[in-house]
Order: C-alpha cells, then structure tokens, then sequence
C-alpha cells in the first residue's frame, strides 16, 4: 500500500512538474515565470521528500531543506526584480 502511495505522489509531481516547465515557458509576462519557476523549485523539494520516504535515507530530506532554502532566497530576488522592472516601465 505504501509503495503504491509512494508512486502516485511521484506521479502527481512529476505531471505537475510539466505543467509548471510549460508555464515557465509560454508565460507572458516575468512575474508568470518567477512563480512557475518558484513551483518548480517547491515541487523539487517535495519530489526529494518521496525519494526519502521511497528509499529511506535521511539524506535527502537534509538536502530538501537546503534546497527549499535557496528556492526561497532566489524568489525573494525574482521578486524584488519583478518590482524593480514594473517600476522602470512606470518611469
């Protein structure tokens, strides 16, 4: 049962994981690419908790969280890019 959970869930990402890579490239604008770039990089994390629970090594929920934490530095800099572009076209 648990291995059935475990290869939905990888599934489920991995559709996922499609669904934001067409965004990141056929989005119109760069705010459109900053989120689906944002849900890659969540999807990834959560795609490294599978693997830790599919082969149980630690390891990779360490890795998670290092990952999880550049992810979020990188957005809050796409973001403040995205706020300094929309204030350059403003001017």
């Amino acid at each position: 049962m648990f291995t059935y959970a475990v290869f939905i869930a990888g599934a489920l990402i991995v559709v996922s994981l499609l669904l934001s890579l067409f965004r990141l490239l056929r989005g119109p604008t760069l705010a459109d690419a900053v989120i689906a770039l944002d849900l890659i990089t969540t999807l990834a994390v959560g795609a490294m908790g599978v693997t830790a629970l599919a082969t149980g090594h630690a390891l990779y929920i360490d890795i998670a969280i290092v990952v999880g934490l550049v992810a979020f530095l990188a957005t809050v800099a796409l973001g403040t890019l995205v706020e300094y572009e929309g204030r350059r076209k403003q001017a």
